[in-house]
């Protein structure tokens, strides 16, 4: 089973600057500047991306979508990341 985050933004910058900072490096590569797609194989790892998201919101200008079961996207927002990241650890509990 694998899960998956997007990540959408009007700014062609945006997600290179976010990603760089996410991951620590430059040798960034991504097709789409205002579209990033990444499947986890395991759903846990979607916890800190969007921690990282949630305590960096401010500073860009992205939306982030996760993906948990087929065709249904949910919105991440400072509103519900800690029940979404609470549900992570509750389904998938390894």
């Amino acid at each position: 089973m694998s899960v998956s985050v997007n990540l959408y933004s009007t700014d062609n910058t945006e997600i290179k600057r976010f990603l760089y900072k996410y991951y620590n490096s430059k040798d960034i590569q991504i097709s789409n500047d205002l579209k990033w797609e990444k499947e986890f194989k395991n759903p846990i790892e979607l916890a800190d991306i969007i921690g990282v998201y949630i305590d960096n919101k401010e500073e860009f200008k992205l939306n982030m979508w996760i993906s948990l079961d087929t065709d249904f996207f949910l919105n991440v927002t400072e509103d519900n990341s800690d029940k979404i990241i609470r549900y992570l650890f509750e389904r998938y509990p390894y």
